[in-house]
């Protein structure tokens, strides 16, 4: 007998967009549907007020030196005698591990955050907080809701892997 002769191949095809595969995986959506209806109701962007988009232009080439990557969470702690600033450490896909640090304490706690994958400017020259140099700058999301600022650190798939550039 060939050694290849045990192998099987899998052809993939395509399946109907309308039915699930299985009742396993229609009980699973039929379960997922009152808490994805919930979780669209809780989106309410009417009391959203978001920035006026820049109108000065920036040239492609200004633009192009931008360095973003994906950097993975390491670790995040609090800076002592500080009430805002996370002192993270990344990887991003070299060698040595990145510090960065962020003003977002007052909306995630920092054990939250380890395991994640998140967006950074990693080519800024090292800024000096608290006498920690910072070596880049997370990417968040703000806006005001209800006259409040609200923040999300933007954070992606767990697939992508540290260090990959972001075009």
């Amino acid at each position: 007998m060939r050694a290849y002769e045990n192998i099987r191949l899998h052809i993939p095809t395509m399946k109907p967009l309308d039915k699930p595969e299985s009742k396993t995986e229609e009980k699973r959506e039929e379960a997922a549907a009152p808490a994805m209806i919930a979780a669209e109701q809780v989106m309410d962007f009417s009391k959203v007020q978001i920035e006026p988009l820049f109108e000065e232009a920036v040239d492609f080439e200004t633009f192009s030196r931008s360095d973003f990557r994906a950097v993975k969470i390491e670790a995040c702690e609090a800076v002592p005698k500080s009430k805002k600033l996370l002192k993270f450490t990344l990887n991003d896909g070299t060698e040595r591990r990145r510090t960065i640090l962020s003003g977002i304490h007052e909306y995630y706690e920092p054990e939250a955050l380890v395991g994640k994958t998140a967006i950074a400017i990693v080519n800024l020259p090292p800024r000096k907080m608290m006498g920690i140099d910072s070596e880049g700058m997370l990417i968040s999301a703000v806006h005001q809701e209800e006259g409040r600022e609200a923040l999300h650190l933007l954070m992606v798939d767990d697939h992508i892997p540290a260090g990959a550039k972001l075009y």
